[in-house]
């Protein structure tokens, strides 16, 4: 992976998580156990620290930069959705920030909030647990019962899964020319986010299971 020393500091791995060697590691980063960290991630601890705690999720294009004022912290089991910009703020435990969503600094995100693609969340801004926050500028529009914080589960997450199994299993190879009939499918038991209900297949065999 890139990873560049600066001021004489080095970013820190735990030997448990996944970085791709197309993700940049600059300075003061400290990567906890069991992180993902995507392809063109950019952790940049040249103005601060930043603070990758375990369990988290780094994905695709996500710009995570300090300022001098506060680390910036990405607290356990953390997703950081593709595009996402984060800058100089508080990532509260098991929250989603959502595609090309953007947090300011000293802002501070609640654990177990839910922030939709494409809001902004200005400096300062402070948001409660179990929060749902959109718009530019992001404000709370729900919040969250417990049963509703579905993105996360009690047993390991997909991302956590991905990590330990890149680790072993992601290799860099030259691709096929062809493509064969019998070719395998990834398997994955990632699911897509949702806020409440059942997913149209659990409502399916319900159904299913009624009419039996």
């Amino acid at each position: 992976m890139p990873c560049y020393s600066y001021q004489g500091i080095v970013p820190v791995v735990d030997p448990t998580s996944y970085v791709h060697p197309l993700a940049s590691l600059i300075g003061d980063v400290i990567i906890g156990p069991g992180c993902f960290i995507a392809p063109g991630a950019s952790l940049r601890g040249d103005f601060g620290r930043i603070v990758v705690e375990g369990d988290s999720s780094i994905q695709d294009s996500v710009t995570v930069h300090a300022n001098q004022l506060r680390d910036t912290v990405i607290r356990r089991g953390a997703t950081i959705a593709h595009g996402a910009i984060i800058h100089g703020c508080e990532i509260g435990e098991n929250s989603l920030i959502g595609m090309n969503a953007v947090i300011l600094d000293n802002a501070v995100i609640g654990p177990e909030n839910l922030v939709a693609a494409l809001s902004l969340v200005k400096s300062e801004v402070e948001t409660p647990p179990r929060s749902l926050v959109a718009g530019n500028p992001g404000k709370v529009v729900k919040t969250f019962e417990p049963h509703q914080i579905t993105w996360r589960n009690n047993g390991e997450g997909e991302y956590q899964k991905l990590a330990r199994t890149a680790l072993s299993d992601l290799a860099e190879v030259r691709p096929l020319h062809h493509f064969a009939p019998d070719r395998p499918r990834v398997r994955s038991d990632a699911i897509a986010v949702r806020l409440t209900g059942d997913t149209a297949i659990e409502r399916e065999r319900r159904a299913a299971g009624e009419q039996a």
